[in-house]
């Protein structure tokens, strides 16, 4: 079965703050695969994975590495230097997409709405963002994902702490204005944007417990919306997606505010695929299994040019 799929290598794990989402992300994306009769072998990836992927001769790597080194457009490099196709996106739409800042600055850009934001890289930012953008803000490091570092920030007194603990993932951090109103997520599989999913969570966000931990977050598929609504939507989050080259398959997360306006937040190009993820269920809602889903992404696999 699948014979063209000779040795499929499903890369997770990997040194990033994400680690351990992407060993449950692969784990289930290995079984899958190995369910359907394909040769799929779990590489928990390290400093050496370029060794490994040349000595056991795969042919191609689905990839369920989240964060930095993974969904950053470093493995990407990797696998086009050695010219194994892979799933997703290629080396610049998997750069761009995991920073937040240039992937806000290319969306404001073109006109696509994201809300507006201050960098911070000192203590005087941080009470400058306050008195341009009011409260509350979003404090965020622009290269993580999985809400690491992120707090939101409701009184000034909170403002510092959270600036400092964004600084210790690293990297740019931005203060970004707080959109009151619903966040949902819109899935894409093969230029199609699958329903989409309201999230609904007790957390003052949707953070990494609620992401991962919490049994008391809701995800509402169907999401409520006027079927009109939503297809005006999934315009904008197809756009949103291309725009910064991201390809194959991930999810574009948003807000509506309380006069229903979209505010673009970012893509994920590796999104989780556990038993909390939001692209299965999303899938699931347009009947296709989450085995039919990682074939289908599978069979998106390439050599990006």
């Amino acid at each position: 079965m699948m014979s063209h799929f000779e040795k499929v290598a499903v890369l997770m794990g990997g040194w990033s703050a994400e680690r351990e989402v992407s060993l449950k992300s692969g784990q289930a994306v290995l079984d899958a695969l190995l369910s359907q009769g394909i040769n799929a072998c779990g590489v928990d990836v390290d400093r050496n994975i370029c060794l490994k992927l040349q000595e056991e001769k795969y042919s191609h790597v689905f990839n369920v590495l989240h964060g930095r080194g993974g969904e950053d457009g470093v493995i990407q490099g990797v696998l086009n230097v050695l010219e194994i196709p892979y799933t997703g996106s290629g080396v610049f739409g998997s750069a761009l997409t995991m920073d937040k800042l240039r992937c806000k600055q290319l969306w404001k850009g073109i006109g696509l709405p994201t809300p507006d934001y201050v960098v911070l890289e000192n203590e005087q930012d941080c009470l400058r963002a306050i008195d341009e953008l009011g409260l509350p803000l979003m404090i965020k490091p622009v290269l993580e994902g999985s809400s690491i570092g992120i707090s939101k920030v409701k009184v000034s007194a909170e403002m510092l702490p959270a600036w400092k603990l964004a600084v210790e993932c690293g990297g740019t951090i931005i203060a970004e204005k707080f959109v009151e109103g619903e966040e949902y997520t819109a899935a894409i599989l093969d230029e199609q944007v699958l329903p989409m999913i309201r999230l609904q969570t007790d957390h003052e966000f949707y953070d990494y417990q609620a992401k991962y931990v919490s049994d008391t977050t809701k995800y509402i598929c169907p999401c409520g919306l006027q079927e009109a609504v939503e297809k005006d939507l999934a315009v904008i989050m197809k756009s949103a997606f291309e725009s910064v080259l991201a390809q194959g398959w991930g999810r574009v997360d948003f807000m509506l505010d309380k006069d229903k306006r979209p505010w673009l937040i970012e893509v994920n190009t590796v999104p989780g695929m556990t038993d909390h993820s939001l692209v299965p269920m999303a899938a699931k809602h347009a009947g296709i299994s989450f085995e039919e889903l990682v074939l289908k992404i599978l069979q998106g696999a390439k050599v990006h040019a």
